[in-house]
């Protein structure tokens, strides 16, 4: 009795079809890693454009606002002292800030800079409820999360704390408004990831304009600090840049 193998034929339209199988897998993971990076500029608009509409029917900055528990009641304490802005909101329940313009440090670490979610989330100006301190659990209690890696989130800074100020930010002036960086902890996009979305939505270049890197000696080819013509180090694959973007609000 004999047995009738495959053709060649038939195995060539079965390599076709492996191909297209594997082409197709790989075709769908860059698919979904473009909208990743299309989502990271999409939250930031988001945020500030939330925090714009905030400013403008409150007549104040979410975080920085006076008088929030005359809306929203008061976690504890004064409202306004180290003890409310302590504490971890499970409601609406909430602090005041100094209402100084700035969203910053004014009563306690990191106080309004936590509050400013917990406001923003208050006002219906963005989605889910926000703890309003930094009780260290992941993105999405505290801060956003965000749809780019594995708990990454979103942070609010004061960009003039920056201005060299660290040895892992460019020694230029960011000025004095704030800034919105993605953070895990760690790094969170490669060099090309980072080049990629600079280049789209900003001058491309690490060290200037509205999207910031950090981390510039891991992933761009700055000499120094002051480099601010460097350009980002695309041969290097692995993560190891954190992006910062200036807010205007």
């Amino acid at each position: 009795m004999q047995t009738r193998g495959f053709t060649l034929l038939e195995l060539s339209i079965v390599l076709v079809i492996i191909g297209l199988l594997i082409g197709g897998v790989f075709a769908g993971q860059s698919l979904i890693h473009t909208a990743q990076l299309n989502a990271m500029v999409s939250e930031f608009n988001r945020y500030q454009m939330a925090t714009q509409n905030f400013k403008q029917q409150y007549q104040a900055l979410p975080g920085d606002m006076n008088n929030a528990t005359a809306i929203w009641g008061s976690a504890g304490g004064t409202g306004s002292d180290t003890v409310c802005q302590a504490i971890a909101s499970t409601t609406a329940l909430t602090c005041n800030g100094n209402g100084d313009g700035v969203i910053g440090t004014s009563v306690s670490v990191n106080d309004e800079r936590y509050r400013f979610w917990q406001h923003l989330a208050n006002a219906k100006m963005i989605e889910g409820a926000y703890t309003g301190a930094n009780a260290g659990v992941a993105p999405g209690v505290d801060v956003p999360a965000s749809r780019f890696g594995a708990n990454a989130g979103w942070y609010l800074q004061i960009a003039s704390s920056y201005n060299g100020g660290s040895a892992y930010a460019f020694n230029t002036d960011y000025g004095t408004g704030h800034m919105l960086r993605l953070d895990n902890g760690s790094s969170t996009v490669t060099p090309k990831d980072a080049w990629i979305i600079d280049k789209k939505y900003d001058d491309g270049k690490p060290g200037m304009g509205n999207v910031l890197v950090y981390n510039w000696p891991s992933c761009t080819n700055a000499a120094n600090q002051s480099d601010l013509t460097a350009t980002y180090t695309l041969t290097v694959t692995t993560i190891s840049c954190n992006l910062w973007f200036l807010a205007s609000f």
